[in-house]
C-alpha cells in the first residue's frame, strides 16, 4: 500500500467577530486548502506555500495548539493509497482574505460562516476538524483576540 501525507489549513478571518471560514471548491466538494508534503517540510512549511498557491493568501497566523489529522483510503490506478492529512489552523486578515484568488485546482472559493461551512462541506472528518477549530476560536474570544495566534 502506497502512503502519502499531506497539509493544510482551516482558514478563516473575524468580520464583526465572527469567524468566516475559507473554502475552496474541488470538483465534487468543497474543503481546504492543503497539499503534499515535500521532502524535509514542516506542516507549517506546506501550508504557507499551498495557501499562497492555492488562493493567493500568505499573511497567515497559526495556533500553536490546534492540530487535526484524518486518514482516508482511495484507489489510483489499481492501487490502494493511504492518505494522511493534518490540519492547521490559520488566521487572515480581512485585507488579505479580499487578496483571495483561486489556483487552476480549484473551481471556486467562498469566504462563509461556520453555519454555511458546515452546510456545504460532506466529509465527516473535515467537518469535525472545522467544528474543532470553530469552539477553539469562539473560546479565544471570550478569553482575549490575540492569546492563542502566533506568525
Amino acid at each position: 500500500m502506497i502512503t502519502r501525507k499531506s497539509a493544510g489549513a482551516i482558514i478563516f478571518y473575524m468580520k464583526d467577530e465572527k469567524p468566516m471560514y475559507l473554502l475552496l471548491k474541488y470538483r465534487n466538494y468543497w474543503g481546504y486548502v492543503r497539499g503534499l508534503v515535500e521532502k524535509n517540510e514542516t506542516t507549517e512549511e506546506v501550508v504557507k506555500r499551498e495557501s499562497k498557491e492555492e488562493a493567493n493568501v500568505s499573511e497567515l497566523k497559526f495556533n500553536p495548539g490546534f492540530s487535526h489529522s484524518i486518514v482516508y483510503f482511495y484507489k489510483q490506478e489499481g492501487q490502494l493509497i493511504r492518505k494522511e492529512v493534518i490540519y492547521l489552523l490559520a488566521e487572515i486578515s480581512e485585507e488579505e482574505a479580499k487578496k483571495v484568488k483561486i489556483s487552476w485546482e480549484h473551481e471556486a472559493f467562498k469566504l462563509v460562516s461556520f453555519e454555511d461551512a458546515m452546510k456545504l462541506m460532506k466529509h465527516k472528518n473535515e467537518k469535525e476538524g472545522l467544528e474543532k477549530a470553530n469552539a477553539l476560536i469562539l473560546r479565544r474570544l471570550k478569553e482575549g483576540l490575540d492569546k492563542f495566534f502566533k506568525k
